[in-house]
């Protein structure tokens, strides 16, 4: 039976060594054919015949020259038949996010990568399955919930009252609110208090606070 070949990418050197001498000393149906301590240096290793062979990258998101996010992007791009497996402390939910987007197939914490669950992933995303990590599976989850909710929220709005609450946030007063949409400052109004009540809330401060917790408004960066 073919042997999984795997591609180590991550710029710690004991880390790299920890994983590939377990596999050497332990799972002799795994071969790693390939290390890189850099974004760039991963691309000329997918060049050699052995690179080109892999089936799995066990993908770091923060490396010295690019971000696992753009990695993973480019190898969804130009290596789709490479499944990745990404490994890092960058854990937050915009990342995992993103992640989940591009279309990795396992995602785990350094912080709860032993070697078994590493094996473990390894083996259930070869055998066609997604792999995250629970700490991960717990992220996604609030992810799933927020969205959820941000649908559930969004959709008892109109689309003059989303435009109301995003001219909000960028902290316009009413009149400048009404200018921009074209309409008068009374129905600025009359749509601030629809709003209020749908929500609950009490104020433009408080539509803020609950909008950027729910996401129905987006803070950038």
């Amino acid at each position: 039976m073919d042997k999984i070949k795997l591609i180590i990418v991550d710029d710690i050197n004991v880390f790299r060594d920890g994983i590939r001498m377990n596999i050497q000393m332990s799972h002799p149906d795994m071969v790693v054919v390939g290390e890189a301590k850099y974004g760039a240096d991963l691309f000329h290793v997918l060049e050699t015949p052995e690179g080109a062979s892999a089936d799995i990258v066990l993908l770091d998101i923060v490396l010295p020259d690019m971000s696992g996010v753009e990695i993973a992007r480019r190898l969804k791009s130009e290596h789709s038949n490479l499944k990745i497996l990404a490994i890092s402390d960058e854990t937050s939910s915009s990342t995992v996010q993103e992640m989940l987007h591009i279309g990795v197939e396992g995602f785990i914490s350094k912080f709860h990568s032993t070697n078994a669950i590493i094996i473990e992933a390894i083996r259930t995303i070869m055998a066609g399955f997604e792999y995250f990590g629970r700490d991960i599976s717990e992220i996604i989850s609030r992810i799933y919930i927020a969205k959820k909710k941000q649908m559930e929220v969004t959709s008892d709005f109109s689309e003059q009252e989303k435009r109301v609450i995003d001219l909000c946030h960028e902290g316009l007063p009413a009149k400048l609110i009404a200018d921009r949409l074209g309409i008068t400052s009374r129905t600025v109004a009359f749509h601030k208090s629809n709003i209020f009540r749908k929500l609950g809330v009490n104020s433009t401060l408080e539509l803020m606070r609950y909008g950027v917790k729910t996401g129905i408004i987006r803070v950038e960066g």
